[in-house]
């Protein structure tokens, strides 16, 4: 088929100018408007140009050259769209980009919020260790607790717990603007029942020569970032035992003095002087049970806590069945001996320290 018009039944569709006007060639549009009018149309050849014709297997040649066509617009189109997309993606990217900066500023806020709630809620049973009282709460437990100590164990002040607790105005950092923090990341009921509960626990488990027990109150203290981590009863008791089976009798000897030069809960001293009490020979030395109690504290067992609140902790924990005892005299004391010996002056101050 070497022509066009009507009687071949096919028309030109064509975009060429040389072309328009010409019998039975009609551009794109014109071609929708008349089948949009209902007229009779015929097929319609599409080419780039009247080059493309020659060689067409359509027209007596032996070149797919619509293949071609449609897989050089492919092509076009393709590339068209991936530049498209490419530009759509990067306007994605810096958008995505710009909220997730804002996301992780404001995520970052929120982390270090929850970071600093998270490590204060551990060391709330530390703090009531060593310094709680059935009149601690939400409300005044700022107060019983030094700033400095404080800051040590959770590593921020009493003032931003007082933020945390009530809010207040503060600086946005990336934005330098005054903005308010609503506070209230506690709830007094929670807190303040919480707190009774573990007070009640302490004094329940303060008796450590109870054998029928199986737990201490440091089973509900957790380990904490700072130094204060409590070794277990059970390896506290498998020491003890070493030290008994390097050692036969050393329970039995009154004039036998023991040493922890840096305590952490108190449970070595406690496990020693449980042995001693209950050595047979101490009980034919002191029969009166309370004036056994007073010559182990006075003369045999000596302990010292690095920091303030490590010694309030061992305090209690090696004094606290005492409330009826009636002890009166004791050598735990307060001294980081980790000081001492890098100095080698160890003994020296051990002796200034006991000296009494």
């Amino acid at each position: 088929m070497r022509f066009l018009g009507r009687e071949s039944g096919y028309l030109f569709v064509s975009h060429v100018d040389a072309l328009a006007g010409q019998p039975h060639v009609l551009d794109e549009q014109g071609y929708l408007d008349a089948a949009a009018q209902g007229e009779e149309l015929y097929k319609r050849i599409e080419f780039v140009s009247l080059q493309d014709m020659k060689g067409s297997k359509y027209f007596g040649g032996e070149y797919d050259k619509l293949q071609q066509q449609s897989t050089a617009a492919l092509m076009e189109n393709l590339q068209s769209t991936i530049q498209q997309t490419a530009q759509e993606m990067q306007q994605t990217i810096v958008r995505t980009v710009e909220t997730n900066q804002k996301e992780q500023e404001k995520k970052g806020c929120e982390d270090t919020v929850r970071d600093h709630l998270r490590g204060f809620s551990r060391t709330i049973p530390s703090f009531l260790m060593a310094y709680g009282d059935g009149t601690v709460t939400l409300a005044n437990f700022d107060r019983i607790i030094p700033d400095k100590v404080f800051q040590e164990v959770t590593s921020i002040t009493l003032e931003q717990f007082r933020f945390l607790r009530y809010g207040g105005p503060y600086i946005n950092q990336a934005t330098g603007q005054e903005e308010h923090f609503a506070g209230h990341l506690f709830d007094p009921v929670v807190f303040d029942d919480s707190v009774k509960e573990f007070l009640n626990l302490k004094i329940k488990l303060a008796d450590y020569f109870d054998e029928s027990r199986t737990e201490d109150i440091f089973d509900y203290i957790p380990p904490q970032k700072t130094n204060q981590i409590f070794t277990p009863k059970w390896v506290v008791k498998k020491m003890v035992d070493l030290l008994e089976q390097e050692n036969p009798g050393c329970f039995d000897d009154p004039g036998k003095t023991f040493l922890d030069p840096y305590m952490k809960s108190g449970l070595y001293i406690t496990e020693i002087v449980k042995r001693l009490y209950r050595s047979e020979k101490m009980r034919q030395a002191f029969p009166d049970d309370n004036a056994r109690l007073e010559h182990i504290f006075a003369k045999q067992v000596y302990g010292l806590a690095p920091t303030e609140i490590i010694y309030r902790i061992a305090i209690r924990c090696i004094l606290g069945f005492a409330k009826n005892h009636g002890i009166t005299a004791h050598h735990i004391r307060q001294a980081d001996t980790v000081e001492f010996a890098k100095a080698g002056t160890m003994e020296r101050e051990l002796d200034k320290i006991f000296r009494d």
